[in-house]
């Protein structure tokens, strides 16, 4: 998981355009918005973008849901892992369903 919160430290550095942020100083737990990094409702539009195209992931649901994923890069990692997970699982299911066929 630290590596996918590394990786996921510096799509917000790249995307963002974060010249003063290095993802060293960003912290794992802390709240990206408003407190903490102090991103905003446009960093949100723009990291969600990132994120689809990096990861494949959209921010689908209620808008307490997609606060909830966005609250820090640990919440945001857990949510990109459960997605390829469940990305990998349903692929070694199709690949088995098209072996048996």
């Amino acid at each position: 998981m630290e590596a996918l919160e590394q990786e996921i430290k510096e799509l917000i550095v790249t995307s963002l355009a974060l010249e003063e942020v290095a993802p060293a100083d960003i912290d794992t737990h802390a709240p990206l918005f408003i407190e903490g990094l102090g991103l905003d409702s446009i960093d949100a539009l723009e990291l969600g973008l990132a994120l689809q195209k990096r990861f494949g992931v959209t921010m689908s649901g209620d808008k307490d849901e997609v606060r909830a994923r966005f609250a820090s890069v640990a919440a945001l990692a857990a949510f990109v892992a459960a997605h390829l997970g469940a990305k990998h699982e349903a692929d070694r299911n199709e690949t088995s369903e098209s072996q048996a066929a």
